[in-house]
């Protein structure tokens, strides 16, 4: 499944009413630590299809980013039934964003 950019506009149809999981990646151009794990979670993407996988860019999504308290970048969420059951900042293993997803 394709990686869905995430906006304030589709939020709550592509997160919130998910009737999947759906893995988060709040990250920005500038970030080197984002554009390292921004490779695993395309990866996590295509190879599972039991979930959802969206990226928002914090500099073009301010409110999202204040609304999570995202604070420093990357950040992670995986929301399930529009809650988050999942947080963690910094650079993650894919075996890590495996087991959140479990």
């Amino acid at each position: 499944m394709a990686v869905i950019t995430i906006t304030k506009d589709n939020f709550k149809s592509e997160v919130l009413e998910s009737d999947k999981p759906v893995l988060l990646d709040f990250w920005a151009t500038w970030c080197g630590p984002c554009r390292m794990v921004s490779p695993i979670v395309d990866e996590i993407s295509e190879e599972r299809s039991d979930i959802k996988v969206g990226k928002i860019n914090v500099d073009e999504q301010m409110e999202l980013a204040r609304e999570f308290e995202v604070a420093s970048i990357p950040t992670i969420l995986v929301i399930k039934n529009g809650e988050v059951a999942y947080r963690a900042v910094g650079l993650q293993t894919e075996d890590e964003l495996q087991k959140a997803l479990a």
